[in-house]
C-alpha cells in the first residue's frame, strides 16, 4: 500500500472516530433563542440601533441631569416641578416634542421598557444597564407621583399653554400646573397603567436591587387597589387638561386587566389570578380590537397572559392562547382572517397620527409571542393556515427593517441611524439652539420662526423614532408636521425589545 493511501486511510478513520465521539453526547437543551441565530447577512446593524433607541430616553429627561448624561446638549429643567401642590415631582420624561409630563403615556412607556428587558434583557449585553437606567428614571418619578395613598399626580404642565410656546425645556416659563386623580376625581386607566408599570419594573430589578424591587411591587399593589376601588375615567374628570392630547378612548377595563396580569406575574399571588378569571370577559379579553398602544392594552394583556398558560402551564388561562392567536391571525397577511392594512412598501398602517408607535408595539408583541410559542412547541392555526414562530419573526423583522431604511424613501425613521434620516423633527429642544450654543433665554414665541423654517435641527436627538410615513410611504420631513415628524417615548420603548432580539439573532450581540 502506497504511503499516500495509508495516510488517507488514517485520516478517514480519524474523522469517523471524531464524528462518533461527537454524536455520543447529546446537545445541550437550547433556549427559545439559540436556534434562531441567523447565519445569513443582516441588512442592518441592529446593535447600533438598539444602543441609539435607549440613548433617546436621555434626551427626554426632565429634572437634574446626571454627570454621565450622553445627550449633552440637554441641560437641567423642571427643577421646581410639583411645587404648585407642595409635592416633589422633579424628574421623569417629557413624552414627545413638548415640555409636558403626561403620566398616562409615561407609565405605558415604563411598562413596555420593562417588558422589553424582562423578555430580552438577557440578550442585551452592555445595553442592559442602560435600559435599566432608563426604566429607573421613570420609576423614581412614578414613586414620587404615587407617594400619597389614593392620590396620583398624573400631569405636570398646562399642555395648552405649553403648546402655545416653542421653547427649550431649560427655558420653560409656562405654568407648571399639577393635575391629580383621587377618590373624588378618579382616573382608573392612568392609575391601573401606573400599577402595571411599577409591577413590571419590579421584575426588572428583582435580582440587581431587591429592596427597590420590593418597594415597586408594594406600591403597585396599593395603586392597583386604588384604581380598582375608585373607578372612573381620568379623561372625564380632567378632560380640559388631558384632552385632546391623551384622552382615553378605549375605556379603563383594558388597563385593569393589563395591570392585574402584571401584578399576577410580579407577585405570584392567586388574588390576581382570581381577579383575571372573574373579570376577564367583562373587561373585553376576547374583543376584536387589535390596536396596541398607550390607549388600548387588550392585545398586550392577551399576549402576556398567554405566557402564563404556554410557558408556566397556568391552566385557568388557557383561553388566552386562543385570544392571542386571533390577534396573530388578524395581523399576518394571507390568512383567512387577516384584516391589517399595509403601505405599498409593506409597513403596517393603523392611522395617520404617529403610526410608527403601532409598528414598534406590534413588532415587539410578535417576537415575544414567537418566543412563547417556541418554548411550548406550539404554532398558530389560522383557519387551516399554520403560522410558525419563524413566520412571526420574519414579519417583525420586515417591519423593523422598513423603519431602519428598507423602504421606498430609502431613509431611516430613527434619528442618527443610517446615512439618511429625519432632519427636522417636531421637537423643541432638538430644533432650537442648545443652551451651550445660545446661553441667553429664547422667549416663548421667539422659537416659532425656527419651528417654521426649513433649517435642519441643530441638536441630534439620537435614537428618536418619528411618527413615520403616510399610507403611501411618503414622508415630507416637515417640523410642523407633528403627526409624522414627532418622536415619542412610547414609540421607542417596545422597539428596544425587538431590536435586542434581532441583534442577538444575527450574532451582533
Amino acid at each position: 500500500m502506497a504511503a499516500s493511501s495509508i495516510a488517507l486511510f488514517f485520516l478517514v478513520f480519524l474523522l469517523c472516530s471524531l464524528q462518533l465521539f461527537c454524536n455520543a453526547y447529546p446537545a445541550a437543551k437550547r433556549s427559545p433563542f439559540t436556534h434562531h441565530r441567523h447565519r445569513r447577512f443582516a441588512s442592518h446593524n441592529y446593535r447600533d440601533a438598539l444602543t441609539k433607541s435607549i440613548m433617546f430616553f436621555e434626551g427626554q429627561r426632565s429634572g437634574k441631569l446626571p454627570s454621565n448624561q450622553r445627550i449633552t446638549w440637554r441641560k437641567d429643567s423642571g427643577l421646581s416641578d410639583g411645587s404648585a401642590m407642595n409635592v416633589d415631582l422633579v424628574g421623569g420624561y417629557y413624552d414627545a416634542g413638548d415640555n409636558v409630563k403626561f403620566g398616562f403615556p409615561m407609565a405605558f412607556t415604563t411598562t413596555m421598557l420593562s417588558w422589553s428587558v424582562i423578555e430580552f434583557g438577557g440578550l442585551m449585553k452592555g445595553e442592559l444597564q442602560n435600559a435599566r437606567v432608563a426604566i429607573r428614571w421613570a420609576t423614581d418619578y412614578l414613586l414620587k407621583a404615587t407617594v400619597h395613598p389614593d392620590t396620583i399626580y398624573v400631569q405636570v404642565g398646562d399642555a395648552t399653554k405649553d403648546h402655545a410656546c416653542w421653547e427649550r425645556p431649560e427655558d420653560m416659563d409656562t405654568p407648571r400646573s399639577v393635575f391629580k386623580i383621587d377618590k373624588n376625581t378618579p382616573g382608573t386607566e392612568v392609575a391601573a397603567e401606573t400599577a402595571a408599570a411599577l409591577a413590571a419594573a419590579s421584575l426588572v430589578f428583582r435580582k440587581t436591587d431587591p429592596n427597590y424591587s420590593k418597594l415597586l411591587a408594594r406600591r403597585a399593589v396599593r395603586v392597583f387597589a386604588f384604581a380598582d376601588k375608585y373607578r372612573g375615567a381620568y379623561s372625564v374628570g380632567l378632560k380640559p387638561f388631558v384632552c385632546p392630547y391623551y384622552c382615553d378612548f378605549s375605556g379603563y377595563q383594558d388597563e385593569l386587566l393589563w395591570a392585574a396580569a402584571w401584578l399576577h406575574k410580579a407577585t405570584k399571588s392567586s388574588t390576581y389570578l382570581r381577579y383575571i378569571q372573574a373579570n376577564g370577559q367583562t373587561f373585553g379579553a376576547d374583543e376584536s380590537d387589535y390596536t396596541f398602544g398607550w390607549d388600548n392594552k387588550h392585545v398586550g394583556a392577551r399576549i402576556l397572559l398567554s405566557k402564563a398558560f404556554l410557558v408556566q402551564n397556568v391552566q385557568p388561562l388557557h383561553d388566552y392562547k386562543s385570544h392571542a392567536d386571533n390577534y396573530i391571525c388578524s395581523l399576518i397577511p394571507g390568512t383567512p382572517f387577516s384584516s391589517s392594512q399595509f403601505t405599498p412598501g409593506g409597513l403596517l398602517f393603523k392611522m395617520n397620527d404617529s403610526n410608527m408607535q403601532y409598528v414598534t408595539s406590534t413588532s415587539f408583541l410578535v417576537v415575544t409571542y414567537a418566543k412563547y410559542l417556541t418554548s411550548s412547541d406550539k404554532v398558530v392555526n389560522c383557519g387551516g393556515r399554520i403560522i410558525t414562530p419563524k413566520k412571526l419573526r420574519t414579519f417583525a423583522q420586515k417591519q423593523v427593517d422598513y423603519l431602519l431604511g428598507d423602504n421606498p424613501m430609502k431613509m431611516s425613521f430613527m434619528v442618527g441611524y443610517g446615512p439618511r434620516y429625519p432632519l427636522r423633527i417636531h421637537h423643541r429642544g432638538s430644533s432650537l439652539p442648545s443652551v451651550a450654543a445660545h446661553p441667553a433665554k429664547i422667549q416663548c414665541s421667539s422659537g416659532f420662526s425656527i419651528m417654521d423654517s426649513q433649517s435642519p435641527n441643530p441638536n441630534i436627538l439620537t435614537g428618536a423614532v418619528v411618527g413615520g410615513p403616510d399610507q403611501n410611504d411618503r414622508f415630507p420631513d416637515q417640523r410642523s408636521d407633528y403627526e409624522q415628524s414627532e418622536p415619542a417615548t412610547y414609540i421607542n420603548a417596545p422597539l428596544v425589545g425587538a431590536l435586542a432580539y434581532l441583534a442577538h439573532s444575527f450574532g451582533q450581540l
